[in-house]
């Protein structure tokens, strides 16, 4: 029997709660960076096969790197302008609850929500988020891109492990509570 696909949120937020400082600046993230030490990524990245991210996150990261990180995975980058796929990369301006109800039908691996804020909101108002790893950066940035935002539904989650590193870096591995 195959076991369901999860959908799950990797990401870096900083001790105040934010996933970006002032005008998207992802600098904080260099306060972790130590030689070889991925935190658990190459291992999660071998559970998934499918990407969800939003337009402004594709776009930043567009605007950084040149060739786009998730090339071996089905991504899709939702957005609300209908623009044209490119081999795995596909816009997706339809409904995001059908699109992850025909993910999680189809069989694969689990699928990574790799960002931004506005797509974490809707999949939780939509309660489609089965487990969130989260790697808190130690320092507060004050302001930026708040990982979540006001108003969010009440969600109920185990902590399935936490993990601290030399840099300071914590990170917790949270599941979904269906009760």
């Amino acid at each position: 029997m195959m076991s369901e696909r999860r959908v799950i949120v990797y990401i870096a937020v900083s001790i105040d709660g934010y996933i970006a400082g002032e005008n998207d600046d992802l600098q904080f993230l260099s306060v972790v960076e130590v030689p070889g030490e991925d935190y658990g990524y190459s291992e999660f990245i071998k559970t998934i096969d499918t990407v969800i991210l939003g337009r402004k996150t594709y776009d930043k990261v567009m605007s950084i790197i040149s060739e786009f990180p998730h090339q071996d995975k089905i991504t899709y980058v939702i957005t609300r302008k209908v623009v044209e796929s490119n081999g795995t990369l596909n816009f997706y301006a339809g409904d995001l609850k059908e699109l992850i109800a025909t993910l999680k039908s189809a069989s694969g691996k689990n699928i990574f929500v790799d960002g931004g804020a506005e797509i974490i909101h809707q999949l939780m108002e939509f309660d489609l988020i089965d487990e969130f790893i989260l790697s808190v950066i130690p320092v507060f940035l004050g302001d930026g891109i708040r990982l979540f935002k006001e108003n969010r539904p009440e969600r109920k989650m185990t902590l399935l492990n936490s993990k601290s590193f030399s840099s300071g870096l914590i990170q917790s591995h949270y599941i979904r509570r269906r009760c």
